[in-house]
């Protein structure tokens, strides 16, 4: 009987996970956010395949990650419009999926269909994730493969690497500002204020963070002045800290190190640190070590959303 049980619940939930990922499939909000994506994406390749041609002529290692990272003349690079972009595609894609359907009427139908409760918020998280899986895979699929039409290099076990391992971090990325929007769906029975509070979260983490964070550690640790010499590694660490508090910072700093093989370091580096050390690449392993905690940190940023997501909804009366 309590196989029976579980059974019936991942059964519903599979259920209720295609029937969500169809729905944004499908709908035109998805649409219009990849194609925003793709063109945006296509006009910073573009903008970049001639610096790139420039630098196959004087060096082939790692160019091919120069698709990601080299930006146009008046274009930034994919990279910088992934980190700006896809907070809104995380946005959209959850800000109405609880408070919509409780304002249709269609959550009352739904969980009086034989399924658990949890398992409707299990599955509008799932299919949610899922979608930004498949958005951002295929954008660095497409890029990847006109950046091989073009170019005529193919990559290197390590390139391939270090961008799954970019594009696996932007997936998480974008999940944080998902489970973010979930929860405002959740909290807020107006789709327009949840929508509201995601866009100036962020705005805030975007823009004015670093402000703030600059400001902040200046009048903690002053550098003006001779006194102030004493001051700037101080000043820079608590600058550094309060700017990683934002997962646009933290994006910018992780996808930077994985995708160029030169950075041997995150953070201060002293002249001790330097003696002796010998100049080349990073591997990709101990680039991956460099961005471990950003990754880490970001996943517990998701989960801490979407558990606050949960905990209100299993809170909450549906009927009311």
């Amino acid at each position: 009987m309590h196989w029976e049980k579980e059974n019936s619940s991942v059964h519903g939930l599979l259920v209720l996970f295609r029937k969500e990922l169809a729905d944004h499939l499908r709908s035109t909000r998805f649409l219009l956010m990849t194609a925003l994506l793709t063109l945006t994406s296509m006009a910073s390749l573009y903008g970049a395949l001639s610096n790139i041609r420039d630098q196959a002529t004087e060096n082939s290692e790692f160019i091919f990650l120069s698709l990601f990272t080299t930006s146009g003349n008046s274009l930034p690079s994919i990279c910088t419009f992934l980190a700006f972009l896809g907070p809104l595609a995380g946005i959209v894609l959850g800000f109405d999926c609880v408070n919509r359907e409780r304002s249709l009427g269609t959550l009352n139908r739904l969980t009086a269909q034989p399924i658990y409760r949890d398992m409707v918020i299990n599955g509008k998280f799932m299919a949610g994730f899922v979608a930004i899986f498949l958005m951002v895979f295929s954008l660095g699929i497409l890029v990847s493969a006109i950046g091989l039409l073009v170019i005529g290099i193919a990559p290197q076990t390590e390139e391939v690497l270090r961008i799954l391992a970019f594009l696996l971090f932007t997936v998480f990325y974008i999940a944080f500002w998902l489970g973010l929007s979930i929860l405002f769906s959740v909290i807020w029975r107006h789709a327009a204020t949840a929508a509201l509070a995601g866009i100036s979260i962020w705005i805030f983490l975007s823009f004015f963070m670093s402000m703030i964070a600059g400001a902040v550690a200046d009048i903690a640790y002053p550098t003006e002045g001779i006194e102030g010499l004493f001051n700037l590694k101080s000043n820079y660490s608590l600058e550094l800290g309060l700017n990683r508090i934002s997962p646009y910072y933290l994006f910018g700093e992780a996808a930077s190190t994985i995708l160029n093989p030169n950075i041997r370091s995150i953070g201060i580096v002293t002249n001790s640190q330097l003696s002796g050390a010998i100049a080349g690449y990073l591997p990709f392993g101990q680039s991956l070590l460099l961005v471990w905690p950003h990754l880490v940190c970001m996943v517990a940023l998701t989960m801490v959303c979407f558990a606050l997501s949960y905990i209100c909804f299993m809170k909450q009366e549906i009927r009311a």
